[in-house]
């Protein structure tokens, strides 16, 4: 693992793939300009709206969504993950799909969403994930990367479950990328503590894009897409406005703070 710059990207994704994708493109262009070879994209990155019209369009969105990365991964030499899409499972089913892609274009790691966002918020919206989204079975895989280092994959409402991490953390994980849709009126409060208590217990980077403002008359995400290290320090912050949060991924880092606070040795329960 060599010391590099990752990129967190915020969008304001909509009902529009084409709209979303070329978004999208302005922005890792954006975050390739300034030096990110590890970039991310926010769940829900090249469809955000109402759930009737993503599986209407689910498989559209799905083979443009892959075709997407892998070009963008190819044009500009970097390693992107996909931070969710949908991909269709069965009839009106899709898995929430993240999706890791080599400079070369090839696939390395792929997840599907395991822990589905189905609650009744004190705002008055309901969310019903599980409505159209099948969850996975699979613990996120870890890709060995030589050069950016081991990566673990969740999405959005997995941040809330940190035997999930910890599970991650285990089999090697180095930087957890959490992209996200996070609503605003839980992302006020949670968002911020819940990435850096991931990065803290598991002495890990967290690099979580985010989706930002209003997406739909019902839909807003709290924005914030940021990169912590594995002290739980905030390295970069995008704020509420559309953008990236780039920010060093640095190997001496990363062992000091495991030598200085090697609580991972100390665990006494599985």
């Amino acid at each position: 693992m060599k010391s590099y710059l990752a990129a967190a990207v915020q969008m304001n994704s909509l009902p529009d793939l084409q709209k979303n994708l070329a978004q999208a493109e302005e922005l890792i262009e954006i975050a390739v300009r300034r030096g990110a070879e590890l970039i991310g994209l926010p769940e829900n990155f090249s469809f955000l709206g109402d759930e009737e019209g993503k599986i209407a369009q689910a498989d559209e969105i799905a083979v443009e969504s892959e075709k997407f990365l892998k070009t963008m991964a190819q044009r500009f030499q970097v390693t992107i993950l996909g931070g969710g899409y949908p991909v269709p499972v069965e009839p009106g089913k899709v898995y929430n799909t993240a999706l890791l892609v080599a400079p070369n274009g090839e696939e390395l790691a792929r997840y599907e969403k395991v822990h589905l966002f189905d609650v009744n918020l004190p705002d008055g919206n309901t969310y019903r994930e599980s409505a159209t989204v099948v969850a996975g079975t699979r613990v996120p895989p870890i890709h060995p990367s030589k050069d950016l280092g081991n990566i673990g994959l969740s999405v959005c409402y997995d941040v809330r479950f940190p035997e999930l991490y910890r599970q991650m953390t285990q089999l090697g994980a180095e930087v957890l990328f959490v992209p996200a849709a996070f609503t605003a009126h839980t992302g006020k409060d949670h968002w911020q503590v819940l990435l850096q208590a991931r990065a803290i217990e598991n002495t890990c980077y967290v690099i979580a894009p985010a989706q930002t403002g209003r997406h739909n008359s019902l839909r807003q995400s709290h924005g914030h897409a940021m990169i912590i290290d594995p002290w739980g320090v905030i390295l970069a912050d995008a704020g509420e406005m559309t953008g990236v949060a780039i920010a060093e991924i640095a190997p001496g880092r990363l062992e000091q703070v495991r030598r200085q606070m090697p609580s991972l040795q100390h665990r006494v329960f599985s």
